[in-house]
């Protein structure tokens, strides 16, 4: 028996968790959302430290639509932010405050607390100490629970989008423009594969920070929603654009905890492990106050260059054990708890992946170019962010496209459950062997290794050639060996993480123009000349997502 609904929601971060509080709205309208993870917390949203974009008090929405356009490096799509920009503190209060009740952080006068971070010309973010990420997902997930129409299903995978070019029975579909009737979902409890039957389908599964040795991510950020449009032939665009963060603390364990940038704003400098100030040579103008890209790929270049595992951050020698523990109490209790005091010793740190700024295209209804898909969050693409993401607009873009998704598929009536005896069951053609996890965990690193050498944040074309010849002859042993093997969540991942790896670097591949995260060495052309505004380095008050 295939399972059926209104809606299928594909993760339950703050763009799934939007669009299933919006759904709601409708008592008749069923909603399923699914998550892969064992908790409905637990996703990208729940780690986002710094806050969400809203309006500060003397902030308007053209400052904001300025500070984002900037930061995207002139590939930003105009409509979209504009859209952000004005509809976002509204939905907001209306989501986030109203209806999930988020507490954020306010002053003693009990007035909204704004904090300013960089790239910003104004205080305009809301924050929860530095665990807004984690206060906003509980919210939206209790509200979630409360309501009679949305199920929460923990413990669930989607294999692959269930389209009618690549499923239906019947011929005459094929002839018609291609249209998403659900999932197949593969239940890691009971280790069998379902057909799920909406609607309407919202993809919103985070990110692909885990195709990187070195990243903030979660697990669960394994690219698996942008290889499922892809394979769905949904249209995929600005896959090159991945934002690095410069440090993170590189111990093992430690997960690339992030170490804000407003550590050296305050006077905290770079260091090799044998002790030389290196930041000079790269930026001689700014130091270790050059923008964040810059010294991220002047870190990178060092580790490269002359074999290091890591560089070292000195917050000691510019600042007294007293004001650490009170400007950075985050900071300071994580890395004691890793072993390292930062009150009386520099800091192991290490770029890693942080943000993906491509993904799959989507409308300012957060249509994809499959009918009755949908697409929110970090898998999607609005072209909000450019070549570039600004700090803290990720979270406020989740929450407006979930918000519009919902709109949009409330609104419509053409929307129709397709017949379960068109949709064949899911077809076991491997073995009934577990696939080896040995395997796995060594292609996954394969990977990860290939990506965060050849496709990070230094480019050109003989790494990417590299690279796309290893990941080919990877994807395709990948998809021997996950046709052969029986299906769980670890292959599931591996093999989106491989096909996830290979867009990126195709598309890094054939951008030949150095732009915003996107660095080539061998650009046919210089970066954009509008990047980066020298006179004046901005720095956050707060740790960044």
């Amino acid at each position: 028996m295939a399972l059926q609904t209104d809606v299928l929601v594909i993760g339950c971060g703050i763009a799934g968790a939007a669009a299933a509080l919006r759904l709601a709205r409708d008592p008749n309208r069923q909603v399923l959302v699914i998550t892969r993870a064992p908790l409905p917390d637990e996703c990208n949203t729940r780690y986002a430290q710094g806050g969400i974009v809203c309006r500060g008090p003397d902030d308007n929405p053209d400052l904001l639509e300025k500070d984002i356009l900037e930061a995207g490096s002139g590939c930003c799509f105009p409509e979209a932010v504009r859209l952000l920009v004005e509809e976002g503190p509204d939905i907001v209060q209306r989501v986030l405050m109203e209806e999930s009740e988020v507490h954020f952080d306010r002053n003693r006068e009990g007035v909204l607390a704004y904090a300013r971070e960089g790239g910003h010309s104004k205080r305009r973010i809301l924050h929860v100490g530095d665990a807004t990420g984690h206060a906003i997902i509980t919210g939206l997930v209790s509200t979630l629970k409360r309501l009679p129409n949305v199920t929460l299903r923990t413990d669930l995978t989607a294999v692959d989008l269930i389209t009618s070019a690549h499923h239906d029975k019947n011929p005459v579909a094929r002839y018609r423009a291609v249209k998403c009737y659900g999932a197949y979902v593969f239940d890691t409890a009971g280790k069998s594969i379902h057909r799920v039957l909406a609607r309407a389908t919202v993809l919103a599964t985070g990110g692909i920070g885990r195709v990187y040795r070195h990243t903030t991510n979660p697990e669960g950020a394994r690219g698996d929603g942008l290889a499922m449009a892809y394979r769905a032939g949904a249209r995929i665009i600005n896959a090159e654009y991945v934002q690095f963060h410069p440090t993170t603390l590189a111990v093992p364990g430690a997960n690339n905890f992030l170490i804000s940038e407003a550590v050296r704003g305050e006077g905290g400098r770079l260091f090799t492990p044998d002790g030389r100030a290196f930041m000079e040579d790269y930026s001689p103008q700014w130091k270790d106050l050059a923008p964040r890209d810059i010294v991220a790929r002047a870190i990178h270049t060092e580790m490269i260059t002359h074999g290091y595992s890591h560089v070292l951050l000195d917050l000691a020698a510019c600042m007294s054990g007293s004001h650490i523990r009170e400007r950075f109490p985050t900071i300071y209790a994580t890395c004691l708890e890793a072993g390292i005091d930062v009150t009386a010793e520099p800091v192991p740190v290490v770029p890693a992946a942080h943000y993906f700024c491509g993904g799959v295209l989507v409308d300012l209804c957060g249509r994809t170019t499959i009918d009755s898909l949908y697409a929110a969050g970090e898998v999607s693409c609005t072209g909000v962010h450019g070549a570039n993401r600004l700090a803290s607009t990720s979270l406020l873009e989740g929450l407006v496209w979930g918000d519009r998704a919902a709109g949009d598929i409330l609104e419509r009536n053409d929307l129709c459950l397709v017949s379960e005896d068109r949709i064949p069951p899911w077809e076991e053609v491997g073995s009934r062997e577990s696939p080896d996890p040995a395997l796995i965990h060594r292609d996954c690193g394969t990977i990860q290794d290939t990506m965060w050498l050849y496709v990070g944040l230094t480019r050109s074309s003989h790494r990417l050639s590299r690279a796309l010849y290893d990941l080919d002859h990877l994807l395709h042993s990948i998809e021997q060996f996950y046709r052969a093997s029986q299906i769980n969540d670890a292959l599931i991942g591996l093999r989106n993480m491989a096909q996830a790896s290979k867009i990126i670097a195709q598309a890094a591949w054939h951008n030949r123009r150095s732009c915003g995260t996107h660095y080539r060495e061998d650009a046919i052309e210089p970066p954009h000349s509008a990047l980066y505004d020298l006179s004046e380095p901005r720095f956050g008050q707060g740790l960044e997502f």
